[in-house]
């Protein structure tokens, strides 16, 4: 991808958020993907929310309603008097199951100094708990960042690639149950909306804090506080380059790089949700087969492509 500020046609489109943008600024959000993760595990009653989040009838309210408004959500009225709802996840709000799984996934590999255990996900084609890997639909083998080559298409460019709504930080109740929240490591990627976007980025070859200031356009003292952030949590490192040792870039480690699929499924959903009339706003390239990149989960035991009713997320 080029490491430019725009492509030949984001001028004349201006800022206004392209398909990956949109799915950014709502999916790259804490409470989305907390209120998501309960209700792919059967919750639909407001209750149901409450008990299992620390969070406030304010913030429920609000991220309940955005999640109806973006057509995720189907608010249904069960009782009258007085007036109860329970909210049931649309084809669009089903379809992020990957996405969880693939967090999922991460946690599981990635976290292990936290007091609970990442609960099991069991594939129920073949009767086994899984770690799915992400593939190449068109010739099965692992996609990896290094394998998948980008490209902007032509509804593509940082600027419109960036989402324009900011969110809000948690807010916890006191002695509220949170067995069900993601680790910190997850939140420090997708609690907030630039940490996804900046490591989107590193994937695309951005490296330096110039450039991802130039790029993609947050205020440099919340570059730097998200940088230090992922730094602190191993998702980046920061290297001092040895032909400028006055520079540095801020490179992707293991377990950073291990955020592919997770980025990947978001690019997965963006293309299928939120199409642009001018086109895609990626070009991927699986340079293993040399075909046009699309993912799949596919299962580590059994080897078959993982479908949403064939997961038990049960003690998710």
């Amino acid at each position: 991808m080029s490491t430019t500020a725009s492509n030949d046609g984001s001028a004349a489109a201006g800022p206004t958020p392209n398909g990956l943008g949109l799915t950014f600024g709502l999916l790259g959000d804490e409470w989305t993907l907390l209120l998501l993760r309960v209700a792919l595990s059967g919750g639909t009653k407001y209750s149901d929310f409450r008990e299992r989040l620390p969070i406030s009838h304010a913030v429920l309210s609000g991220r309940l309603e955005r999640l109806v408004t973006e057509g995720l959500l189907e608010r249904h009225v069960y009782q009258q008097r007085p007036e109860r709802s329970e909210y049931i996840l649309t084809p669009k709000g089903s379809a992020t199951w990957p996405l969880l799984l693939a967090i999922w996934t991460w946690e599981r590999r990635w976290v292990t100094s936290h007091s609970y255990a990442t609960p099991p996900i069991t594939h129920l084609s073949c009767g086994n708990e899984m770690s799915p890997r992400y593939c190449c639909q068109e010739c099965g083998a692992a996609a990896t960042g290094d394998t998948v080559e980008l490209g902007w298409g032509p509804a593509g460019s940082w600027e419109r690639s960036t989402p324009g709504a900011h969110t809000r930080r948690r807010a916890t109740r006191t002695g509220a149950a949170v067995d069900t929240a993601f680790y910190p490591d997850t939140m420090t990627v997708f609690g907030n909306r630039w940490s996804a976007v900046i490591v989107a980025a590193a994937f695309a070859g951005v490296r330096r804090f110039r450039d991802f200031e130039l790029f993609l356009g947050p205020p440099p003292i919340v570059l730097s506080e998200r940088l230090t952030a992922m730094c602190d949590r191993e998702i980046f490192e920061q290297v001092q380059l040895a032909e400028r040792p006055d520079w540095s870039e801020y490179q992707l480690t293991r377990k950073g790089s291990d955020l592919f699929p997770v980025l990947g499924i978001v690019v997965d959903w963006s293309e299928r949700w939120y199409s642009d009339d001018e086109g895609s706003v990626l070009t991927r390239t699986h340079t293993v087969c040399g075909q046009e990149f699309r993912g799949v989960l596919v299962c580590d035991h059994c080897q078959e492509v993982v479908r949403g009713e064939a997961i038990d997320l049960s003690g998710a």
